[in-house]
């Protein structure tokens, strides 16, 4: 096995190009990744050439691309799950996500709900929040707040009489 010198390592490189391209291509996908592929393959050859002798360079051409080609497979594939195309340019809406207005309406209308919740008595606010936002059950809200479950639902009802008279709360619920 004779070690060809560095400076032929390009050579042999730029002689099996359509090879390399092809290995290229066969795991990217496309004509266009693979040329990209095999440029990057090239500079990182080219760069080893002045280091070192190698071996097998056509093997050591095809593996350098071949590294190359998979992790450009790889992150494509993780860029793919996060990027987000639309036809127009402009970003498309993300589920979860919120525009700006919405945040200042959602906001607006939290700081109602909780002035409004201020007008209730505090056992009637913690049982309607109990219940709401908890998830409790009323028998459950009447053992916590020494009541009875019949008087846990008379307080939850009140509750949102309260919040179905706020005006900001009925305008917000029907958009």
């Amino acid at each position: 096995m004779s070690c060809l010198p560095s400076s032929s390592l390009a050579e042999v490189f730029i002689g099996s190009r359509l090879h390399l391209r092809m290995l290229a291509q066969r795991i990217v996908g496309t004509l266009d990744l693979a040329e990209e592929v095999v440029q990057e393959a090239y500079l990182k050859v080219v760069e080893r050439a002045s280091i070192e002798v190698v071996g097998k360079p056509q093997a050591f051409c095809s593996q350098v691309v071949r590294n190359v080609a998979l992790d450009h497979y790889r992150r494509q594939k993780v860029e793919s799950t996060y990027r987000i195309y639309s036809d127009d340019g402009e970003l498309p809406p993300v589920a979860g996500g919120f525009t700006p207005d919405q945040l200042v309406q959602d906001r607006r209308m939290l700081a109602a709900v909780d002035q409004a919740l201020d007008t209730l008595p505090a056992r009637t606010r913690h049982a309607f929040e109990l219940y709401r936002l908890s998830g409790m059950t009323q028998r459950d809200i009447g053992k916590k707040l020494d009541c009875s479950a019949t008087l846990v639902n008379f307080m939850i009802k009140d509750a949102m009489q309260v919040l179905m008279s706020c005006p900001v709360l009925r305008t917000g619920m029907a958009d």
